[in-house]
Order: C-alpha cells, then structure tokens, then sequence
C-alpha cells in the first residue's frame, strides 16, 4: 500500500480457528488477491519485520486474472493496452507518473509565486488558431449541428484575458492536433502556456531557463540530467548554465550562403532550389515557412543537445509575433531545444490589430497553396486587439517532452496514463 510492502506470515501454529479452516482459507487466496489480516508485529528468525496472522484473513477484491509478477511485461503493446498491469508489475512506469504529477505541481508553483493567474480557456469552439496543426472536428447538437473544434493551441483565449486586464495569465492542459503519432509527438498532449504584460523575450528566456533549472533540480536532485536509451553514455544534458543561444538566420548562411537576403512570400522558388540542390527531401505542400523549418531543422536542430536558444528566425515564420527590426523581417521569437527537441516556443505578441489581420491573409494563401494545417483567420480575435493588447510577451511549453527528458524515457506515451492506441480489429 502506497508503495510500501509488507510481509505476512500466517502459519497454522497462530491461527486462532481450526486447522481445516486455515487450509482451506490458504487454498482459496489467489496471486494478487487484496487481503486484509490482523494480528501482531514481530521479527522473523532472518530478522525481517512482519505481520504475524492470528485471525481469519478478510477478502478485500479478488484478482481473477493472473497478473505477470514474476514473467513481467516487457511488450510495449501489451503494457499500453493493459496499463493498469503495467503499472503493477513495473516500478518504473509508476515513477514516471508520479514525476509527471510533481512536474505539473512545479510548475503552478513557480507561476504562482510570480502573481500569475491560472486560468481555463474552451477546448471546444467554431474558431481554431494559435497555431498551425489539423484540428480535431466535431458537431454540436445543442447548435443545429454547427461545426466545432477541438483546440490546437490556447493562445488566442489567454491574450483576450490580458487585454481584459489580467495582465499575467497561464493554462496547463490537453491540445489535441489531428496528425501523427511517434516517440515525440501525440495527437492528445499537454501544454502549459503564460502571458506576461510588460515583459521582453529576454525575460523570458530568463524564467525558462530557471524554470526548467529549478524543476531538474527538485524532481531528479541535480541540473545535469542522464539521456536514456542510446543516449546513455553521452553526456548528460545540463541545465545548469546559460542556455546556449543562437541566431537561426546567421547559422543558417554559414551552411547557405546563397540564402536570400529577405524571406518572404516570393522566396519560394528559391529555397525549393536550394532544397532541391541539396538533396534535403521535404513533404508537401512547399511553403515558404514550412521549407525554412526544413532547414533549421536539418542544420541546426542537431547542434541543440545541451539546452540551445534559437532566435531571429524569418518574420513570415511567425504570424502573430512581433518584428525585432524595423525593417519587419526578423521576429521577436525563440525557441528552446534540447536534446534536438523543442521543448518551447515564445515571443512578444503581435498586438496592431490591422498587422494581425495583414499577417493573418497572407497565412491564408498557404493555405490556398494546400497547406491545410494553416488556421482560418479569427477575425473576431483581430477585434478583441482593437481593445487594446498591452505589450505582451507569451510563452509555451510541451509538458509531455519535458517530463519524458527529465524520467529518462523515450517515448511520449510513457509519461501518459492512457496513452492513445490503434483500435484492434474486430
């Protein structure tokens, strides 16, 4: 119970009834059958502390289906399908929910502490935005059947909580995007979000760094975090230090110097050239932002092991970010890899309602060049900026990757209770 195990010794010698009662209660407890005995403590001649039975054992729950304590569970398809099991006979799956439970508490408790409000925004709504992801889509009854979507991101909800005057405000919970499933990606994961009125990027790259600095630090005793799996014998990821920091366009020219100067929507031909002559393959459809993080993904994502700000990425990247220049190329955003995995994405919000609405029609001719992961413009959102968005800088985080790197898995559903499974055949 609670982890704790104890040892009971029933022999006939104590039994308070009589010997045919004994055998026959010994014969009818089965492997994992819940029992309550009584009696009193004592050592064993090996010096073992043990309840020893006097009384009639009380049958809790039987258990009628063998459980593998001694065999195990080993088969990731038959652990996920029959969790429960899983987390009987294997320690490990169990810490790893606990390290999730004390990684969500964590975080509420440095957001706390810095006067933020935690909040809850729809999961369902006519409207999808806050990034580019395939929604989940669904109807309502109560609505004659109008179309709803299952949130790919909170963004657009919590900014309208700032420009209602909370000026610091965060969600922890689901996102659900209608895509692939590997050992970095789930179509039902978990995120934490915060907006922060009157803050940089580089007071967010502070918190993020003492953020996951401190949460390392309380949950596995040390900054310096061992990689699992492969991994093993590198070294080990160590949050302690500044966070590396670097400028995706510079990086970039050093592997591409024919890169254009300005990237933007008729950069297309060329870096489907440069792609091309590379021989770097890329899925379609081709669009500007989706081939620019082809390249800093096949160049520069590898270099991030050690906990690696990249910043200056492409305006035309990020629609609902700021520009760091004057000349609007360049956007206030970073994100944060490790272990060549982003772990978080922030900027400084866009908040001209009329950019909003100029940044949000160009993402909708990606989505006539078949981009269907691209958001519909929210053209109610781009109204609510019209109140007013203080300048605001948001910040996001995948929990479940953050939880996978700090227990030592390499899976995201390890850090899942019930992580989404294939439907059998009938």
């Amino acid at each position: 119970q609670d982890g704790q195990t104890v040892q009971v010794v029933a022999s006939q010698v104590r039994y308070d009834g009589d010997s045919t009662q004994f055998q026959a209660v010994n014969r009818a407890l089965m492997v994992g059958d819940i029992v309550r005995f009584s009696g009193f403590v004592g050592k064993t001649n090996t010096g073992e502390i043990s309840v020893f039975a006097t009384h009639r054992p009380e049958l809790l729950a039987p258990c009628v289906r063998p459980i593998p304590l001694r065999s195990g569970l080993s088969d990731m398809e038959k652990r996920f399908r029959n969790r429960h099991l899983d987390l009987l006979v294997n320690p490990k799956a169990k810490r790893v929910l606990k390290m999730r439970a004390q990684a969500l508490q964590y975080i509420r408790r440095f957001l706390d502490s810095r006067e933020f409000l935690e909040a809850e925004t729809p999961v369902l709504s006519p409207s999808v935005g806050g990034a580019s992801a395939r929604p989940f889509i669904t109807k309502a009854m109560a609505f004659d059947e109008t179309m709803l979507y299952m949130r790919v991101a909170p963004e657009l909800y919590l900014k309208q909580l700032v420009i209602g005057g909370l000026d610091r405000v965060y969600e922890i919970g689901k996102q659900f995007r209608n895509e692939g499933i590997d050992a970095d990606h789930n179509p039902e994961f978990t995120t934490c979000e915060f907006y922060m009125a009157f803050a940089a990027l580089e007071d967010l790259m502070q918190m993020t760094e003492d953020l996951l600095r401190g949460m390392a630090e309380t949950l596995t005793g040390s900054a310096a975090v061992s990689l699992p799996g492969d991994d093993a014998d590198s070294a080990p990821i160590n949050f302690g230090p500044s966070f590396r920091r670097i400028d995706v366009m510079q990086e970039l020219r050093k592997h591409i110097p024919e890169l254009p100067q300005t990237l933007n929507e008729g950069s297309l031909n060329e870096l489907q050239s440069i792609l091309a002559g590379r021989d770097i393959p890329v899925a379609h459809p081709h669009t500007v932002p989706r081939l620019l993080d082809r390249l800093i993904g096949f160049y520069i994502e590898p270099q991030c092991v050690q906990p690696t700000f990249l910043y200056g990425h492409p305006a035309i990247m990020s629609p609902l970010a700021k520009c760091a220049d004057s000349e609007q190329t360049v956007s206030a955003r970073f994100e944060l890899f490790v272990n060549g995995k982003e772990l978080v994405n922030a900027y400084e919000e866009l908040n001209d309602p009329n950019q909003q609405r100029v940044k949000f029609q160009a993402q909708a001719m990606e989505r006539d060049q078949g981009d269907d992961e691209v958001p519909l413009p929210d053209s109610a959102f781009c109204d609510a900026l019209e109140a007013g968005l203080p300048p605001t800088a948001g910040w996001g985080m995948g929990v479940d990757r953050v939880i996978a790197l700090l227990s030592g898995v390499t899976h995201l559903r390890e850090t899942i209770a019930f992580p989404i499974m294939r439907p059998l055949a009938k």
